[in-house]
């Protein structure tokens, strides 16, 4: 939340699933903060989709929203002089209303069990290693959406089928409207031409995802035990094989240390575009 206060975010609202970890202790008390306790099923909820739609809806009509999750970071070019109000005012002024993100995921170059991150510290320092290639592009013309599959996931969880690799194409920033919906998760939305906001000359972001850190071993338990995500959690299944063989995602040959927004954008990752 520190993270994206000083890039300009003015409030959050945060969706509590039955969590054990002293949600409300962390959140009460903070004035930019709105808090909604969801009971039911995190599945049946189209994997939280229902509920962010609703939420985005209801009271991001008319605004810039940023949807993603607690271990999501967005980066973006010039971020380090520019804040998300900036931003926005670009894409505003070229007549934009989405903003494209390619997902990198974030690993240590230890076994996951060893790559312990502390609460309020830079998880860069536990998880400076990403995939620097290996990345597929396809476009599906009918929904006029590039679904983009790679980095660890891809060559470690679906090396035997790659093209099951979970989606890293994501459309995070929005400027919301009523009618607007996330249709699978924010891989894809509708009206169609949100989707289009990726191209050689439109400038993209990306969101750094720290899914990899030793607190990873708990939530794979937690989630065998529940079965709420996709597939069956088909996914975390092979995690807990990899965690299990104390293996380490780190490969000499094809990981890169991130230093900022500029290695994206020299490995083709995210694009500076015009801005």
């Amino acid at each position: 939340m520190e993270y994206y206060r000083k890039l300009g975010v003015d409030h959050f609202i945060l969706v509590d699933n039955e969590s054990e970890d002293d949600f409300r202790g962390i959140t009460s008390g903070q004035e930019d903060v709105t808090s909604f306790h969801a009971k039911g099923s995190y599945k049946d909820a189209n994997f939280g989709m229902h509920w962010a739609n609703y939420l985005l809806r209801k009271y991001g009509s008319g605004h810039w929203c940023l949807t993603c999750d607690p271990d999501e970071f967005i980066v973006y070019p010039e971020m380090e002089s520019r804040g998300l109000h900036e931003l926005t005012d670009y894409l505003a002024s070229i007549r934009e209303e989405s903003f494209f993100s390619c997902m990198i995921d974030m690993y240590g170059d230890k076994p996951i069990e060893f790559c312990h991150y502390k609460q309020g510290t830079d998880p860069l320092d536990v998880c400076p290693y990403f995939d620097r290639f290996g990345y597929a592009k396809t476009y599906i013309d009918d929904l006029r959406n590039v679904w983009v599959q790679g980095g660890v996931r891809r060559r470690v969880f679906s090396s035997a089928n790659p093209s099951g690799a979970p989606a890293l194409n994501k459309i995070p920033l929005v400027k919301w409207q009523r009618h607007f919906a996330y249709v699978e998760s924010m891989h894809m939305a509708i009206p169609r031409r949100l989707n289009e906001s990726i191209s050689r000359n439109k400038t993209t972001g990306a969101l750094l995802h720290f899914k990899f850190i030793s607190q990873l071993r708990q939530k794979v338990d937690e989630e065998l035990e529940a079965k709420q995500h996709f597939n069956d959690s088909a996914e975390y299944k092979r995690y807990d094989v990899l965690i299990n063989s104390h293996q380490t995602l780190f490969c000499p040959s094809v990981s890169g240390r991130y230093e900022n927004w500029r290695t994206l954008v020299r490995l083709g990752l995210m694009n500076k575009g015009e801005w």
